[in-house]
């Protein structure tokens, strides 16, 4: 053997083994020490974590309802209820006015006016100009005053109604020099999905000012609304879950920030938490005229049309999937060019398909009504037309919808 090596006894043996032993206790007691020190700092993290969490999230809740209840105080002085009064002869002559017999109310005498109808409205400059809903005062037979939050009334004077949007622009008059306070107007353009939605309103013409709070639910909706006997098509509004009743119309849809994004102007009754708001920049272009010309001046093209799809593009046999077709008339009752008009003077046809209004593609999103809202009466626009597979471009000067629409 190039080594020796010492012989193993039972003595170093046993001692070895007992050294082991103690060494694995020591190191398990070690180990348990060290595990009952981290579960209890990982407790108290834990439950740290969760009250801060708690409390984040109170305290998030109070901010956004502390931001509502100050958006309202802030906002109620500037909207108002308009009241809707005949004279009980007026109302009379109605009854009246049918060919049955049936049982006539008393409304007193008759010059004197009785409140058939309410709707709501909002204050929007220092001088008493005030927005509200087209159909809230469409009835020319009807006087109109408005009733502030303080309980004053005063008449009004109807400015202006737009001719193809569900608004229209009011003026506190006899108001002595008084300076009212408006609302702050804001860009419906940054409106977002599921931000907070603030509706101000004279619900069922009873309950003034009530407050109701939701999101936006939805963008860019297209609705056919009715009352009073009319249908009208509502384009780009803006959808929410906030209450909306008969009597909210024309009232304010406000952000957190106590900005005006919208106009109360409709409610589904097929369904629950549906309501429509028409967006505020919409009514921006109102205001801006009625302040520099004094009335709404919208531009008119003059043609019957329909808004090419997959769908359509069939029906009407044309080839693209997009455009304004100008259709053709079924009853050779109303033309589809309607004559003297600024598409007749542009020797506009039966169908024509106007794909594009400056560059800007009509299409279901950006339709003919929504990209005339960037236009005034007056103004020159190129069109170009696809006729009989050629496109064509088509230089046309708008006119003044109301010289057409009387």
């Amino acid at each position: 053997m190039s080594i020796y090596e010492l012989p193993k006894t039972e003595e170093k043996e046993l001692n070895k083994k007992n050294f082991k032993n103690i060494w694995n206790i020591i190191f398990f007691v070690f180990i348990l020490l060290i595990s009952i020190f981290m579960g209890l700092n990982i407790g108290s993290v834990l439950i740290a974590d969760s009250e801060e969490n708690k409390n984040t999230s109170e305290n998030v809740c109070l901010t956004e309802e502390s931001m509502v209840i100050s958006t309202t105080e802030e906002s109620m002085p500037s909207v108002v209820s308009v009241i809707i009064e005949k004279t009980a002869g007026a109302i009379y002559e109605e009854y009246n006015s049918n060919d049955f017999l049936q049982i006539i109310p008393y409304y007193g005498e008759e010059d004197s006016l009785e409140q058939v109808g309410a709707g709501t409205g909002f204050i929007v400059s220092e001088d008493g100009l005030i927005i509200t809903n087209k159909h809230v005062v469409e009835d020319e037979n009807a006087v109109y005053s408005i009733l502030t939050d303080d309980g004053k009334k005063y008449e009004v004077d109807i400015l202006s109604k737009n001719p193809v949007q569900d608004i229209a622009i009011l003026k506190i008059k006899n108001a002595s020099g008084e300076v009212f306070k408006p609302l702050t107007l804001g860009d419906s353009s940054t409106i977002k999905l599921g931000q907070t939605a603030i509706a101000i309103g004279n619900v069922l013409g009873e309950f003034q000012n009530t407050v109701s709070v939701g999101v936006i639910s939805g963008l860019e909706r297209d609705v056919v609304a009715q009352g009073n006997g009319k249908v009208e098509k509502l384009e780009d509004i803006i959808q929410t879950d906030a209450a909306i009743n008969q009597g909210n119309s024309g009232g304010p849809l406000l952000n957190l920030k106590g900005e005006v994004i919208g106009i109360n102007t409709a409610v589904s009754l097929s369904g629950e938490s549906i309501g429509f708001a028409i967006p505020i920049n919409v009514a921006k272009r109102d205001l801006n005229q009625i302040i520099s010309e004094g009335k709404i001046a919208y531009p008119f093209l003059g043609i019957r049309y329909v808004i090419i799809n997959d769908d359509y593009k069939d029906e009407y046999e044309v080839t693209e999937n997009y455009g304004a077709f100008i259709i053709f008339s079924e009853d050779n009752e109303e033309s589809s060019v309607i004559p003297d008009s600024p598409a007749d003077k542009a020797n506009l046809k039966e169908g024509d398909l106007i794909l594009e209004v400056n560059s800007k593609k009509v299409d279901e999103k950006n339709t003919l009504t929504k990209i005339m809202l960037n236009y005034f009466p007056n103004d020159e626009v190129v069109l170009k037309v696809l006729r009989d597979g050629e496109e064509i471009l088509v230089p046309v000067t708008l006119g003044n919808w109301d010289d057409y629409n009387e």
